[in-house]
């Protein structure tokens, strides 16, 4: 077993990154295990626009990499490719094991965000990655010159049905409601833009295949009553919704409805020394600016928690 960890970070999305960069500033050996590559959902984002100080937009991916150039050039050490298996207690601190190797740590930000949701219809699970896709970003570029479909009307299908549209010859938006859910800015682009035909009150009920990938999707009307409607697509993307991955402490942490980490101000939850930042809480607003801000939070007061005493280890 290697050294106790002062702070161990467990993601390394804008929150975990965030708190590594506060951890390291404050002299603490900070650890970010990773099962990915450092940046979490955003790498998957192709433009950021509504981040403070940044008028023009910067790239997912680019944000993610200065983020973390800036944790480590403070020293925080990152452990990629690293999947937490538990998270236990350990002599009143903390016993993190990942691909089979454990470490101890005497306090913990999660940082674990949350993951999508599927739609849960016939055909899904048998094309997906072959046709269906929660990640417009990564690809995309595959649908050139084709025609492919977007489920969802929050921020995240607009802005993918819009970035979509570089690449595909017609994009098809599908929502289950009258009226998006998304921004007021990204709705009126959305409207604005020739190459999407909106498909309101509308559901998909199945996803059809020839060849072994997607074929067309099938419609239903929100409300029941009418006929199905198929449109033939070569491409599903799915944007409805999401579900935090607090797995790792449901044991330790007290929950709320649908999984959310419960925290209170300083991001602390109701075990002590545990810490939760970004997507994974119960905080309303899910943002980069807002994970980033929470894990600062959630750093400095792992900082204060261990400058207290109170953990033995």
């Amino acid at each position: 077993m290697s050294d106790i960890i002062d702070i161990a970070i467990i993601g390394g999305g804008p929150a975990g990154l965030a708190a590594a960069l506060y951890g390291a500033r404050g002299r603490a050996s900070s650890v970010v295990f990773e099962s990915q590559l450092p940046g979490g959902q955003i790498i998957t984002t192709d433009w950021i626009e509504n981040y403070p100080g940044m008028p023009e937009g910067l790239n997912g991916s680019r944000i993610a990499e200065l983020m973390h150039a800036h944790a480590e050039k403070f020293g925080a050490e990152f452990r990629t490719f690293a999947a937490v298996e538990s998270i236990t207690d350990e002599r009143g601190g903390f016993l993190i094991t990942a691909d089979g190797e454990s470490s101890l740590a005497r306090s913990v930000i999660l940082a674990t965000g949350a993951r999508p949701l599927t739609l849960g219809i016939p055909g899904e699970a048998q094309f997906t990655g072959r046709g269906v896709s929660w990640c417009a970003t990564c690809d995309g570029a595959l649908y050139r010159g084709k025609v492919v479909a977007v489920v969802g009307g929050g921020d995240a299908a607009l802005e993918e049905a819009l970035f979509l549209t570089k690449f595909a010859e017609r994009v098809h938006l599908v929502h289950r409601r009258d009226d998006f859910r998304g921004a007021r800015c990204i709705q009126e682009r959305v409207h604005a833009n020739d190459k999407i035909e909106l498909h309101l009150s509308r559901v998909p009920v199945e996803i059809l295949g020839e060849g072994g990938k997607v074929s067309a999707l099938v419609l239903s009307p929100a409300a029941g009553g009418g006929p199905d409607e198929t449109i033939p697509v070569a491409g599903v993307f799915e944007f409805v919704g999401v579900r935090p991955a607090s797995e790792l402490v449901a044991d330790l942490a007290e929950l709320a409805d649908g999984g959310w980490v419960k925290v209170d101000s300083s991001m602390a939850t109701s075990y002590q020394g545990l810490y939760a930042a970004g997507d994974v809480t119960d905080t309303p607003l899910k943002q980069v600016v807002t994970a980033a801000g929470q894990g600062a939070t959630a750093a400095f007061e792992a900082l204060r928690y261990l400058d207290s005493g109170v953990c033995p280890l």
